[in-house]
């Protein structure tokens, strides 16, 4: 049947929410243009994660291995609550917790490696822990989890059932299992068998020890019960505090956190502000030094004009100064021939 590559669609449930549309709509494009339109309309069915069930593909997708033995260690866990192994289940406990935290923490090594992600202090690492703890308790949900394709975190109340132990009677009858410690099979019938009062006294005797039998198991699987109770109480006790721990660790955590970022919002506040006043400034500047460049052109502009305008005076005063000097020459001539009439005249008489 066609249909998306494992690799396209890990790709796909690799990528960030918020990118996860864009690619997606791409990959249906290139399947069109390849002329695969069967192709095309699965991928198109494919849904966007949250960004915690993208967190847990990302484990899926990237770090198999790790989701391999969290699905290995459920079955541990699911073994030793239908034995009642009291200490193994203790132990399970711990190594779960410890391979849960192990595993968000990968998580958000992830995320932050990943082109798009969304900050660490936005994304839901407590979704992650209880759809890991859930993969740990439903095996439904392991599935989806190892499939790297959740579409939304999951929970879970509880953790398992613990199952109620069989009985057996240890007596003389080749009794069968019972639930509750009721009798049946030959064993329930050794004292109505036999004749006269003997066999009316064994019976009674068989009776008392069938009875007997039958408390001695019910108290043994009491006393198991007990013991499975207890170890899950003091499971769940452990696991309270390691949350209380773990939340108080956060808390403290998230106090450094907020006050980090009331002082880098500050910091900005304070860049942002210079960064408007040196805009300002430099628009101040700027302004300044366009009306001086352009009281610079019309200087330069009146220093052509007066230049030119010099250049013509120096050529009037020129033509001025040889027109005075013809004037001069020609009054000179004259009065030099006037002085010749005169001299003439003065002789005659």
């Amino acid at each position: 049947m066609p249909g998306p590559s494992r690799d396209l669609v890990e790709r796909l449930y690799g990528t960030p929410p918020d990118r996860f549309v864009a690619a997606r709509d791409a990959a249906v494009a290139e399947s069109r243009r390849a002329g695969d339109p069967a192709t095309a309309r699965e991928i198109a069915k494919l849904r966007r994660p949250t960004v915690a069930a993208w967190l847990v593909n990302l484990l899926a997708i990237r770090r198999p291995e790790l989701v391999a033995g969290l699905v290995e260690l459920a079955e541990a866990l699911r073994s030793a609550q239908r034995d009642l192994r009291g200490p193994k289940l203790r132990e399970l406990s711990a190594q779960r917790r410890a391979v849960v935290a192990a595993l968000v923490a990968e998580a958000r090594t992830l995320a932050a490696g990943t082109e798009g992600a969304p900050p660490a202090g936005r994304l839901p690492l407590a979704e992650v822990e209880a759809t890991l703890n859930a993969a740990l308790a439903d095996t439904e949900v392991a599935a989806e989890v190892r499939a790297g394709r959740l579409l939304r975190a999951a929970s879970y109340a509880g953790f398992g059932e613990v199952p109620r132990p069989q009985l057996r009677l240890l007596t003389g009858g080749a009794g069968e299992p019972l639930e509750g410690g009721e009798p049946t099979g030959r064993a329930a019938q050794g004292g109505r068998t036999g004749r006269g009062g003997r066999t009316a006294e064994a019976g009674e005797t068989g009776r008392t020890a069938q009875a007997g039998g039958t408390d001695r198991a019910a108290r043994a699987g009491t006393a198991d019960r007990a013991e499975a109770e207890r170890a899950a109480r003091a499971a769940e006790r452990a696991e309270r505090a390691e949350r209380a721990k773990r939340r108080r660790a956060l808390e403290r955590e998230l106090v450094r956190a907020r006050a980090d970022q009331e002082r880098a919002e500050a910091e900005l506040g304070g860049a942002t502000t210079a960064e408007r006043d040196a805009a300002d400034t430099l628009a101040t500047a700027e302004a300044e030094l366009a009306e001086v460049e352009r009281r610079r052109a019309v200087a330069e502009q009146e220093v052509s004009r007066r230049k030119l305008a010099r250049r013509a005076a120096e050529r009037a005063v020129t033509a001025a100064r040889r027109h005075t000097g013809e004037v001069e020459g020609a009054w000179e001539e004259l009065l030099a021939e006037e002085g010749t009439a005169g001299t003439d005249d003065d002789t005659a008489d």
